[in-house]
């Protein structure tokens, strides 16, 4: 199983489904001791159904609540302005932000988040994403260890340690151990690590499409009885107008700019307009409402056949005929020595791109029926009205964990459904918050952690340690641990190594007569320590391609974090217990 994982030539799921499958058909053939083949059976498939695994998928559906509402953003938006005024504290702010939401969201959808702000800011001449995209992903990592929802790995540690015996801890049970590492390891992910990546600036530089769209200024914009002059602090960098009278901004206003998408949603956002006329956004938002669909935004590429050639936005007939809105358009050149047009209602051409937002059972009809090309996926519009009940979901479920009102399990279930029933997050769309990799993954380990415990493995296993560890201090015994695990994690999967070092753990902690909870949070804590190769968990691959990085990237700014946290956690842990 370790050697699968660790080549990574077979997919994670696989993996995880061929592990079932061998510990069903094993036990079945050949039960373990005073077992029945059926016994078996249901060890194999019992992690599906395992307590562990539910508040994993409810957590993930309640973090794409999260995502999905928009809110976050604004949180999003003040980083982007402290990148704006200064690198160093940028930097700072990211780290700080990426530690804390990691804490009570899963690592992916918190780097999912982060990931494109910080490659938009690398674009926009803040630091290169190589050197920001990886000392965030440690933060995130470590975040995710404070808490015991932070990962689906330290759920995974907890629940097996819980079968064993050992007393439940709350979901801030050990942050303040992991904040304390946290300071230590900052002054590295500020300062060491990006001076230890490689600078990709150049690399990175692409031709990011930019937008000609018409800005229409509400009555209650910030844009109303203001000069454009007095605003150019708070708009974002990249924002172009290309044609105003001057004076002041008046109500029903339309000012023609071009950018980046994400650049004119937020202006919009910000600033209270809108890129089509409100009554047709009014309207789309509306039958979105009515009919349970999402509002989504896709790039649609014209092409020689198709019949809006020649027309405008507004003769395109797009309004009344598709239920879809045009937001802008990005012109392609006109001729060797002719200009893209710069403003929205230009003619449009063969191989200019449109920026449509209409719902999602249209998009497919409509670029079938215009003969347009789909060049973007559909980006869903955040449902904003629904942000404050989102958090105030997601709230609850973690305050009534933390204080002991409800086990972990049913809180986060109860949150999950609150999300589905009040429309964060449609039912039709959960199959986008769940990830198959990550529930056949937990499954599989569970079933391998109860075989290691009932087959006599663990107890051999951990005899075998504690008879190497006797001669070592306790803060030894604890360093030992979790270099092992963090050996595993790297090199394997974090499941697979919780799955294997929760018994042996506990196991060692009865053989030496110490306390099981110090040595479980270090398995716990190795688990976390995934930087020092690209495989060790998803978020890693997930910045691979983004910040250029090779397999020595993460060797030689990984290794040094991992060892700097081994020391540091391991004399937290015989501090706070005494040990």
């Amino acid at each position: 199983m370790f050697t699968a994982f660790a080549r990574g030539r077979i997919a994670t799921e696989i993996i995880s489904l061929v592990i079932i499958v061998v510990i069903a058909l094993g036990l079945y053939l050949f039960p373990l001791p005073g077992n029945r083949p059926e016994q078996g059976l249901a060890l194999a498939f019992s992690g599906f159904g395992h307590p562990a695994l539910i508040t994993i998928c409810a957590l993930m559906i309640m973090g794409r609540g999260l995502v999905m509402t928009g809110a976050l953003e604004p949180i999003v938006q003040v980083l982007g302005t402290l990148w704006r005024t200064s690198r160093q504290l940028g930097m700072l702010a990211s780290l700080l932000l990426a530690f804390g939401l990691s804490m009570i969201i899963n690592d992916t959808p918190v780097l999912v988040l982060l990931l494109p702000v910080l490659v938009q800011l690398a674009s926009r001449g803040a630091m290169a994403s190589s050197k920001t995209l990886m000392p965030v992903n440690c933060a995130v990592l470590i975040g995710g260890m404070a808490t015991t929802i932070g990962t689906s790995t330290n759920l995974l540690v907890v629940s097996i340690a819980n079968e064993q015996g050992m007393a439940p801890m709350t979901v801030f049970h050990f942050t303040p151990i992991v904040a304390t590492a946290a300071l230590v390891a900052l002054p590295y992910l500020w300062f060491v690590m990006p001076r230890l990546l490689p600078d990709n600036a150049r690399a990175n530089t692409q031709n990011t499409r930019r937008f000609v769209a018409s800005l229409r200024v509400r009555g209650s914009s910030d844009f109303v009885g203001k000069q454009l002059g007095a605003l150019a602090g708070k708009l974002p960098s990249d924002l172009e107008f290309s044609s105003h009278a001057g004076g002041a901004i008046q109500p029903d206003a339309r000012l023609a700019v071009s950018g980046t998408h994400d650049s004119l949603e937020e202006v919009a956002r910000r600033f209270d307009c809108t890129l089509a006329p409100v009554w047709l956004v009014e309207r789309l938002q509306g039958r979105s409402k009515s009919e349970g669909q999402d509002l989504v935004v896709v790039e649609l590429a014209v092409t020689a056949d198709s019949r809006i050639v020649g027309l405008t936005v507004p003769t395109s007939g797009f309004a009344e005929q598709h239920e879809a809105a045009i937001l802008g358009v990005d012109f392609a050149p006109r001729g060797a020595y002719h200009a893209p047009p710069r403003h929205v209602e230009a003619p449009l051409a063969e191989g200019d791109v449109l920026l449509v937002m209409t719902t999602a059972p249209k998009v497919e009809d409509l670029a079938r029926d215009e003969n347009l090309l789909l060049l973007d996926g559909a980006r869903i519009v955040p449902r904003r009205s629904k942000a404050l009940l989102a958090l105030a979901i997601m709230g609850t479920a973690i305050a009534s964990a933390s204080l002991g009102v409800l086990p972990i399990a049913i809180a986060a279930l109860v949150g999950a459904i609150a999300m589905f029933a009040t429309g964060c997050v449609r039912f039709e769309n959960a199959g986008r918050a769940l990830s198959a990799q990550v529930i056949v993954l937990v499954a599989a380990s569970i079933a391998m952690g109860r075989l290691i415990m009932e087959s006599g493995a663990a107890g051999w296993l951990g005899q075998a340690l504690a008879a190497f560890l006797q001669y070592l201090p306790p803060a030894g015994v604890l360093a030992v641990i979790m270099v092992f695990v963090t050996f595993l994690t790297n090199f394997a999967s974090n499941a697979a190594a919780a799955t294997v070092g929760t018994p042996i753990a506990i196991n060692v902690a009865h053989a030496l007569n110490l306390p099981s909870e110090p040595l479980v949070l270090a398995v716990l804590f190795g688990c976390n320590l995934c930087y020092a190769t690209p495989v060790a968990y998803q978020t890693n691959m997930l910045i691979m391609a983004e910040g250029g990085y090779q397999f020595r990237d993460y060797v030689r700014a990984g290794v040094p974090l991992a060892l700097l946290m081994i020391v540091t956690l391991s004399i937290l842990l015989v501090v706070h217990y005494r040990i």
